[in-house]
């Protein structure tokens, strides 16, 4: 039974609010921890919607400005799910006040704004998480096992993409809410952070640290209307990246990104090559996790797939019966769990991504985008 509650604020109730309100809603009925989220208050500035998401998701009350949630005695960790310009001053005062903290990803604009989130927050001792929920789904958490048991062998490749097709249009405009994504002000960039953060996170925890890259990017729609102004703005973020990358274990990577990938929503694949075998996984069926070994004899060898929902794979036995699927929101709810089961014992390995963790990727992330403008080859700061 769990006796100890942590009273979450959550600060922005878009898609991510409503992703991290279901974890917070659906953790107890699944998972046994000795903490437990509360639903304590949501924040947001439109009065009337915040209210209203209060009411539907379970929150006891709500703010619409986020420095007087913060401030609040009956709050104990700050969930942070607001565009990336303001993670890096919501979380440093979040620290002041004595707050865990739970950020959406990435971790902040860049490196360096990073590095301060960092230095504050193990400063402090505070407990912090990254929601980098992919490495959380059944089938990619066992991927992380495999290569983990060594039974890939030496790890030659890696490539991954993430391939969405919703911004082809060019009437589509830039800034404000739903669109801060393409206002270089507000995400810091375009596909890199959004897109490829998410296929570099769950490269570096699988396959370790990347340690330099080659990169070209493009933004094909020069101008768009400013949602602020009315008046046509040069666009600034990525609409495409690719890179090249080396580990630090000598294997290669190919990484491709972009939003102009027709007929694809939300296209992300990883393949892993090794001496021994392979692994391929595909979010569009995210319960499978394909699998080819070598060691098989050569009449009965093949492609074999996995289906990640039986009782001894990750995750899958506090859910359904073996055959029956989960889903995306599914890893929002695992990934809240291993945090939550860290708080009832620090002293067992930690199995999600903290700040540190996302800071190495924010620094792939820099360091792509820096090759990308000078042509060259980078390495890649280290955490």
């Amino acid at each position: 039974m769990a006796t100890k509650p942590i009273r979450i604020g959550l600060v922005g109730y878009g898609f991510m609010g409503r992703t991290h309100s279901n974890a917070y809603s659906q953790l107890a009925h699944f998972f046994d921890t000795d903490h437990y989220p509360v639903r304590q208050a949501v924040c947001g500035r439109d009065e009337e919607k915040v209210k209203a998401f209060a009411e539907k998701w379970g929150f006891e009350s709500y703010e619409t400005d986020w420095r007087e949630l913060v401030k609040r005695d009956d709050i104990d960790a700050i969930d942070i799910c607001t565009p990336n310009n303001s993670h890096a001053e919501i979380a440093l005062e979040c620290i002041k006040h004595g707050k865990m903290i739970l950020c959406e990803k990435p971790l902040a604009l860049n490196g360096e704004q990073g590095e301060a989130m960092v230095k504050a927050v193990e400063e402090s001792g505070l407990p912090n998480l990254v929601w980098y929920n992919y490495r959380f789904l059944p089938a990619v958490t066992h991927a992380k096992n495999i290569v983990d048991a060594g039974e890939l062998g030496r790890v030659f490749h890696y490539r991954a993409n993430f391939l969405q097709d919703w911004t082809i249009s060019e009437e589509l405009p830039q800034g404000g809410a739903g669109l801060w994504r393409l206002d270089a002000k507000e995400a810091g960039s375009g596909v890199t952070g959004d897109l490829l953060a998410h296929c570099i996170d769950t490269a570096r925890w699988i396959n370790g640290n990347i340690v330099s890259v080659s990169a070209m990017t493009e933004t094909f729609i020069k101008e768009r209307v400013h949602t602020e102004t009315g008046e046509k703005q040069e666009v600034t973020i990525d609409d495409a990246a690719a890179f090249l990358a080396r580990f630090e274990n000598g294997s290669l990577a190919i990484f491709e990104s972009t939003r102009y990938a027709r007929g694809h929503k939300a296209l992300y694949t990883f393949e892993i090559n090794g001496e021994d075998k392979s692994l391929f996984w595909d979010l569009h069926d995210l319960n499978r996790l394909s699998y080819f070994d070598h060691g098989v004899p050569s009449d009965r060898r093949g492609w074999s797939s996995i289906h990640c929902s039986d009782g001894d794979q990750p995750y899958a036995g506090n859910w359904w019966v073996p055959g029956l699927c989960l889903g995306y929101e599914h890893s929002f709810t695992h990934a809240l769990y291993e945090f939550f089961k860290d708080l009832d014992d620090p002293q067992k390995e930690k199995r999600y991504p903290d700040f540190r963790d996302a800071l190495g990727t924010q620094y792939v992330c820099d360091a792509v985008l820096e090759s990308a403008k000078t042509k060259q080859w980078v390495d890649v700061k280290q955490s």
